[in-house]
């Protein structure tokens, strides 16, 4: 029987770490279900691994950026994809809670294993303005971890009854809006390359009334109601550096894993070990490196960002260079992990061995918005001084 010790006094990654033995018994059985195992959601639920941002006032954990990101890569170092809803699910609960009435973030998000899941726009959506809420439409996707949340959530347009943009404090109104995952219809479509466990399903809400508690503008300044550093940086930014980490741990352990075969391998073409080969040695080398200084800088620009939140001082080049490292570290890492499969020869395409998995789940990784290099084009122009028309970094 699986078992994990009780949280107790241990650090967030510490507990991370303390998952790994079980993530990686069950890593191939979440691949093939599409979705994790119940004793995997059970051991995140008993070492609080889904409160790891929500504010202190509901009972939740209000880690440092840094605890957060170093317990998303011990996690993603044994199981990609509990590590991504690990990070999607407490990215948008804490935002989100940040900036709803107390009474209904504790309603909502005081239990220690609700979740929120999260997703993109399928196409056209509509939140109309009615007495008390809104009347919501639409469908969204990629809802990781939702076939294990209590919550789903989306972002859309609010428009008034006559159809014209709904207006909030000098723009148009743009909202989250939170509901149970029992209002929606789900589609089960997640058929993919590689992060298969993370159940990333399409949903659709079809008129649903959504009151004004459950429908916060996250990252407006002028309603949230936390103050606390995390709620300050923003979704987008606290996304990207759980994203990151992801993709960092999953390249850490196909880089450690060819290490090891490197150990003891003999190429079909030499009498000696791998690890006699001075190309091997200057490969293991560089891409120490490389994975070490991605991860370097990342965490130098977390610590930055979160330090200058908590001074009140978060200025646009802080939040740049975070921008910058986040993106960069996701193509670094990306780099590592094709580089470690190819290095391993035949023995990466094994189902037996450990780099296959691995390499679709880095793969699918790399494909998210968060490693795409218009955000290295926007940072490009602010260092430039060229125009930048910014609406999230």
């Amino acid at each position: 029987m699986d078992s994990v010790q009780p949280a107790s006094t241990l650090s967030a990654p510490e507990r991370a770490r303390a998952l790994q033995p079980l993530l990686e018994r069950h890593g191939a059985e979440i691949d093939n279900r599409r979705e994790l195992t119940p004793e995997v959601v059970d051991a995140l639920i008993a070492q609080d691994m889904l409160r790891l941002l929500l504010p202190g006032s509901l009972g939740g954990q209000e880690l440092p950026l840094l605890d957060f990101c170093e317990a998303v890569e011990a996690i993603a170092w044994a199981d990609a994809s509990t590590a991504w809803f690990v990070n999607q699910s407490n990215v948008s609960s804490a935002t989100s809670a940040a900036a709803m009435p107390h009474e209904a973030a504790l309603a909502t998000f005081g239990s220690p294993g609700v979740g929120l899941a999260w997703g993109a726009r399928h196409g056209g959506s509509k939140a109309i303005r009615v007495e008390g809420g809104y009347r919501l439409s639409g469908t969204w996707g990629f809802a990781s971890g939702g076939r294990h949340s209590t919550w789903m959530g989306a972002h859309s347009a609010v428009q008034n009854p006559d159809g014209t943009p709904h207006m909030r404090h000098g723009r148009p109104d743009d909202r989250s809006f939170v509901f149970k995952r029992t209002d929606t219809r789900i589609v089960d479509d997640w058929f993919v390359l590689g992060l298969r466990g993370t159940g990333s399903d399409t949903y659709t809400v079809e008129d649903l009334f959504i009151p004004d508690a459950m429908a916060p503008a996250r990252d407006a300044l002028q309603e949230r109601r936390e103050t606390g550093p995390i709620y300050t940086i923003g979704s987008t930014l606290l996304y990207a550096s759980g994203f990151c980490s992801v993709t960092i741990g999953v390249a850490r352990h196909m880089l450690d894993t060819f290490i090891d075969l490197a150990r003891g391998k003999h190429s079909r073409a030499s009498i000696n070990a791998m690890s006699a080969n001075n190309a091997i040695q200057r490969e293991v080398a560089l891409l120490e490196a490389k994975l070490s200084a991605a991860r370097a800088y990342l965490h130098a620009e977390v610590r930055a960002v979160y330090d200058a939140a908590a001074k009140g001082a978060l200025d646009i080049d802080t939040r740049m260079r975070l921008r910058l490292a986040t993106t960069h570290g996701m193509n670094e890492a990306t780099d590592v992990s094709i580089a470690a499969y190819r290095a391993a020869g035949t023995t990466a395409i094994l189902n037996s061995a450990p780099f296959e998995r691995r390499f679709r789940d880095a793969m699918s990784a790399s494909q998210h918005l968060q490693g795409m290099m218009g955000h290295a084009e926007m940072v490009g122009r602010h260092i430039l001084g060229v125009e930048n028309k910014l609406q999230h970094i």
